[in-house]
Order: structure tokens, then sequence, then C-alpha cells
């Protein structure tokens, strides 16, 4: 699994989020907050053995659709997608065990 550095300032639609075939874990953050910053790890570690699934990174705050779209409320907030449909979310993780709970559910 690709686990890009920084959060991409531009996402992508609702719709094309919704058209994703197969896995994928949306990240929803932002490179200035300190909780983003120390899950990272937890992050990298939980996501580096599961190549199967696509994980994109995504700059939220006021005005940003996708993550409104998603109700993200804090940060880190990791929704896992089966197909475009949500089957999991994990929130401000503390630790791999947690985001491993997210990645089974993708099955």
């Amino acid at each position: 699994m690709q686990h890009d550095t920084a959060y991409s300032k531009t996402a992508p639609t609702r719709a094309e989020v919704d058209a994703l075939a197969g896995a994928t874990v949306l990240e929803f953050g932002t490179d200035w907050c300190g909780y983003c910053q120390r899950a990272q790890p937890a992050i990298r570690q939980a996501l580096g053995a599961h190549a199967h699934a696509r994980h994109l990174k995504i700059e939220d705050g006021p005005g940003r659709p996708l993550g409104r779209s998603f109700k993200v409320k804090l940060w880190p907030t990791l929704i896992f997608l089966r197909d475009g449909a949500e089957v999991a979310r994990v929130v401000r993780p503390a630790d791999a065990a947690a985001i491993g709970e997210g990645i089974a559910a993708l099955g």
C-alpha cells in the first residue's frame, strides 16, 4: 500500500469515491495537526502490510466537501471502504491494533 507523507489538498469528489472498486482507506486530517502527526507511525504500521487497499490522505477542514459528506469531525479519521461503501471508521487511532479492526472489515 502506498503511504504518502502529506495530506493531499486536492480531493476526489464524493461520486468518484463512491465509484472506487475494491478496498480503499480514506484518511482525513492536516499536516499541521498534532493528533495526525502522532498517529502516522501506527497508520504506517497497520496499513504497511495491506498492499491490496488504496490509501488516500485527504486534507480536511471547513469548506472541504468530501470530509463534510462523511461527517468527519475529528482528525485523523480513517474511513474504510469496500467498493465505495463505508464498512468501518476509526477516529484518532491510539495504536495499530485499532486500525487493524478497520482493515479486518475490508475482508
